[in-house]
């Protein structure tokens, strides 16, 4: 599928030849046009090996964007035992990962302009490996706490550049590129869910070694990003630009300075005030409750079946079911509300799903796990409608980066608090029955400010300096 993808890129992308778009009397370099086109039906372009690579990275990196966080939410009590933690010091490890993606993810575009997306996006695959191979060894609370900080900075920083490289690289497959990486994002997430228990008992039951074996996994990721961290390549427009000898698309002049997408920098362009927009603030508030709702999933889902007497391998798969149902959804959703004028029906469908699910698990967690596991999954499918709402709404890819990592890094500070209060809760009340009515009460207003992000609007509209 990555193949038939690329290629598609490569189709949309390619721009008029010199001799069909250069205005008159532009002198054409000679030959280009035609090497390039000869290049391209062999299948030999540089170009058709950069989308490929540039796929396979993406898809490898949202792989790794979440068994961090799900791979010890299936081995959460074992981890609490080993380390002696209470319900309140595990409800703050669940708010590890929004607290590091809001504070690390707001450095990313920063991060970007200096050094190229793709060296951060590498870098950030690099952090991940090495915090998953080193936390379960840690030695106590704090080691373990610092270890998972430095591989949820690497996952920051990805999540909030794919969007910047989606936009910038497949300005014309936003919805369906946006959708292979939240699908593949999913996919990690629900692996890690599924079988992080089994191959923990298959590697001895030592939590230590189902925990840092996930670190594999993003040593792969580093690999395609490479080529892209050594600045070896270059955007599509600004090959042909240079072929042409003239700007590239959209008017982006040859420079050696990256931009945000780790290509040449463009023309200056005003900074918007992104906090004057509305619709930024909407999206911001939306991708908050959303990942409160994820991550309280994703940190206590499989603890709350486990305290209705599912044993804890099905409670895992439970979870996985959850987190798997992103992964076709998280491919249709994007491309859905590409199509759609405003993204509100979606939302609210999303949002009742997630109700459905919350008052089966305090009616019947048990009896009905399984169509609950399925209907919270349908309801975590906001996380990549917010994605896709990102690079909707906003023009240009320096808008895309501001509202990418506004909305993130504004969200994840939002969500700090419900994982850590559901831990409090359950530890003071003896039961699941706050948290739960917590989690439903939350999901009112992400419906609410959901419908308000979707309005066709964008922020340069509205935060222009």
């Amino acid at each position: 599928m990555m193949g038939v993808m690329a290629s598609e890129e490569i189709r949309t992308m390619t721009p008029p030849t010199a001799s069909s778009s250069a205005p008159a009397g532009t002198p054409a370099a000679p030959g280009a046009p035609a090497a390039r086109d000869a290049r391209e039906r062999d299948g030999a372009s540089p170009r058709a090996w950069t989308m490929r690579v540039l796929v396979l990275g993406i898809v490898l990196s949202a792989l790794n964007l979440r068994p961090a966080i799900t791979s010890l939410g299936a081995l959460l009590e074992e981890v609490r035992d080993g380390l002696g933690m209470s319900g309140s010091v595990a409800g703050l490890l669940t708010s590890v990962p929004p607290l590091c993606f809001a504070v690390f993810g707001v450095m990313a575009p920063r991060l970007a302009r200096r050094f190229g997306a793709g060296a951060v996006v590498c870098a950030g695959m690099v952090a991940i490996a090495t915090g998953l191979l080193v936390r379960p060894y840690a030695g106590g609370t704090a080691g373990f706490l610092a270890a998972s900080a430095l591989a949820l900075m690497g996952i920051a920083v990805s999540n909030v550049l794919m969007p910047v490289i989606v936009k910038h690289w497949f300005p014309d497959r936003v919805g369906s590129m946006t959708g292979l990486y939240s699908m593949a994002l999913a996919l990690g997430t629900a692996l890690a869910a599924a079988v992080t228990v089994p191959l923990t008992d298959a590697l001895g039951g030592s939590w230590q070694s189902g925990l840092a074996l996930w670190a594999s996994l993003a040593v792969a990721a580093v690999l395609p990003w490479l080529p892209f961290a050594r600045g070896r390549v270059t955007p599509p427009g600004a090959q042909d630009a240079a072929a042409r000898g003239g700007p590239a698309r959209g008017g982006r002049a040859a420079s050696h300075e990256p931009d945000a997408a780790g290509a040449d920098a463009a023309p200056e362009v005003p900074r918007l005030r992104i906090t004057r927009s509305r619709t930024a603030w909407a999206l911001a508030v939306f991708f908050g409750l959303q990942a409160t709702a994820a991550y309280i999933t994703m940190g206590w889902m499989a603890q709350i079946f486990r305290d209705a007497g599912v044993p804890a391998g099905t409670a895992g798969l439970l979870l996985a079911v959850t987190m798997v149902m992103g992964v076709p959804l998280a491919f249709v959703i994007p491309r859905l509300a590409t199509r759609l004028p405003h993204q509100g029906p979606i939302v609210i469908a999303l949002g009742l799903c997630g109700l459905a699910g919350y008052a089966g698990l305090y009616l019947a967690p048990a009896a009905g796990s399984w169509a609950w596991a399925l209907l919270l999954g349908v309801a975590n499918c906001a996380f990549p409608l917010a994605l896709t709402m990102v690079g909707m709404r906003a023009r240009t890819g320096q808008g895309v980066a501001q509202l990418s990592a506004f909305a993130q890094s504004t969200g994840y500070l939002i969500s700090i608090p419900g994982p850590l209060l559901v831990g409090v809760l359950y530890q003071h009340s003896g039961g699941w029955g706050l948290p739960i009515a917590l989690m439903s009460a939350l999901m009112i207003p992400q419906m609410a400010v959901g419908v308000l992000a979707g309005r066709n609007r964008t922020v340069e509209d509205e935060a222009a300096a």
